[in-house]
């Protein structure tokens, strides 16, 4: 990346802020600068000079000339069923609210002491000496870190961290750090890959009753969600607007008119400030109020991108392929690598019913996040430290967790009518040791059926290309073959209990379906169709292309 470009993005003041001074809220705006200033900054910029004729507007002017923009007789929000706005207020419960500019700073910091962090490697051993001290050193070592760092990057606020460095008096600055890393994770499931789990499990083992006595304090904090933010400050009316369907929605311009787009975005903006106007009082400001619901409109977001995948691959499943009809699905134990042996309309549901759960386990996924910190920051459920085969991991039981899978699990039965395979979920043992292990599985989901939907998406434009269709003409039969053939492999061997030896760990159980589809995924470069997978730039399963 250009330097200048990176330097250009470091020294960007947070939003909000002067960008004189970047300490200060900006009260004013110069309309010729197109900038924002603090009083005192404003004074010294544009006291001399060409500068002395700048027209200053006060930002909270710029918000009342916004109002009056935005008319009082705005057209009634569409007919919306009541379901959906119960739907709405059900998952603010666990909706986290968006990070502030301020919060992002923190979370910058939190990201760097957590990678230098040894914590696991210190902690998760086989070692004679008293774990519990261990586990004290270490958290007073990443506190040191944070401190050191805040000091860094704010002397005035960082200082106070260092007095007497009585980390104790100083604990509802730590366990805010962790909470701001906690609901960035779950917002943005790609980022803190590396990190979340070391991060976690510190807050764990703050709550030891032995490590917390030694410390003063634990690390752990509730995640702050858009409910909760609304309840304590008397805010829930908003939710329950109608208003509220149209100020969260996901625009979506694939396929569609510019205009159109532009149309829809004004629309949502306007009902963004017009509830905000409606609903602001001195405990909630109309900036908090927006924060909510871009907050819920990032949940929509979330779940175009990790639902939606799950939902397209059933809908090709149904379009290409008949439930009693051919044999092109059928697998047999033993036969390239499947460990089930299936029928074609019997595969055909065992497709169906997996896809159908995974959907459910992403629509609710924010449910879980909340449900992973109840049992794994469980205060009364401890965890033990055994070999699973993949290194020593951190084995205890997930009792919320198994009750919404199970809930999930009969929501699918019922929807399809009935079950093919085991029903068996694994939590809490060597194959799914702990909560952290079992949100992390299926987190992989999407990274599994987004480059396949994607690929066969494309697929059509390589038909256009004279060369390419004569390439895919002789080698698969067109570019429908083609489509055929990757769509028949996938439903049969991404979904053949294989990935492992034994039925256990893999098989027709819940976790085993999910194992035998990366194991799909790590066989893809032996397909006969991967030359034509990358015609359609297809980037691999984590982007970062084939390692073949």
């Amino acid at each position: 990346m250009d330097l200048a470009k990176i330097l250009a993005e470091e020294e960007a003041p947070a939003e909000g802020r002067c960008v004189e001074c970047e300490d200060r809220e900006a009260e004013l705006r110069c309309e010729t600068c197109d900038e924002g200033f603090c009083e005192g900054c404003s004074q010294l910029i544009h006291r001399t000079g060409k500068r002395r004729v700048h027209a200053l507007v006060k930002m909270n002017q710029e918000e009342e000339e916004m109002d009056a923009d935005v008319p009082d007789d705005l057209p009634d929000a569409p007919a919306t069923d009541v379901a959906t706005i119960s739907n709405i207020l059900a998952r603010s419960r666990f909706i986290p609210l968006r990070l502030t500019p301020d919060e992002r700073h923190l979370l910058r910091l939190l990201e760097a002491a957590l990678a230098v962090s040894e914590y696991t490697d210190k902690i998760d051993i086989l070692s004679y000496t008293s774990k519990a001290k261990r586990i004290v050193a270490q958290l007073k070592h990443i506190c040191a870190i944070l401190s050191g760092l805040m000091v860094a990057q704010d002397y005035k606020a960082g200082q106070s961290l260092l007095e007497d460095r009585d980390y104790a008096a100083n604990a509802q600055f730590y366990r805010d750090m962790f909470e701001i890393g906690r609901r960035y994770k779950i917002m943005n499931p790609d980022r803190l890959r590396a990190t979340y789990g070391k991060m976690m499990f510190m807050i764990q083992d703050s709550l030891i009753p032995e490590v917390k006595e030694a410390m003063g304090f634990d690390l752990f904090t509730p995640v702050l969600t858009v409910h909760d933010y609304l309840e304590q400050r008397g805010g829930l009316a908003m939710l329950e607007d109608p208003l509220v369907v149209q100020a969260t929605m996901e625009i979506i311009s694939e396929g569609r008119a510019r205009s159109a787009v532009q149309t829809e975005i004004r629309s949502k903006e306007r009902s963004i400030e017009s509830l905000s106007r409606k609903y602001a009082t001195d405990k909630l400001p109309r900036e908090s109020l927006r924060q909510c619901l871009y907050s819920i409109g990032d949940n929509n977001a979330f779940l175009r991108a990790n639902r939606d995948p799950v939902q397209r691959l059933r809908h090709l499943l149904f379009d290409h392929f008949q439930p009693d009809e051919g044999t092109e699905l059928a697998i047999q134990a033993g036969l390239r690598g499947s460990r089930l042996s299936h029928s074609h309309s019997k595969q055909f549901a065992f497709v169906n019913q997996s896809l159908t759960l995974w959907a459910l386990v992403m629509e609710h996924m924010f449910e879980l996040y909340a449900l992973v910190d109840a049992d794994l920051l469980s205060r009364t459920c401890r965890y033990r430290l055994l070999d699973t085969g993949q290194g020593l991991n951190r084995v205890q039981a997930c009792p919320h967790i198994s009750r919404k899978m199970h809930a999930l699990l009969h929501a699918a039965q019922r929807t399809c009518g009935g079950w093919v395979g085991s029903s068996a979920i694994h939590l809490g043992d060597i194959n799914v040791p702990n909560a952290l292990v079992f949100i992390d599985k299926y987190l992989q989901v999407p990274r599994i059926l987004n480059p396949v939907c994607t690929a066969i998406a494309r697929m059509p434009a390589l038909g256009k290309d004279p060369y390419l269709s004569r390439y895919l003409e002789d080698a698969f039969g067109g570019v429908d073959a083609l489509q055929r053939a990757f769509l028949t492999d996938f439903f049969r061997h991404a979904f053949d209990g294989s990935g492992a030896d034994n039925n256990f760990s893999a098989g027709s159980c819940i976790d085993g379906r999910l194992t035998s589809a990366w194991n799909w995924c790590n066989e893809i470069h032996k397909k006969a169709y991967h030359r034509a997978l990358l015609l359609t730039d297809f980037p691999g399963f984590d982007g970062e292309g084939f390692g073949v």
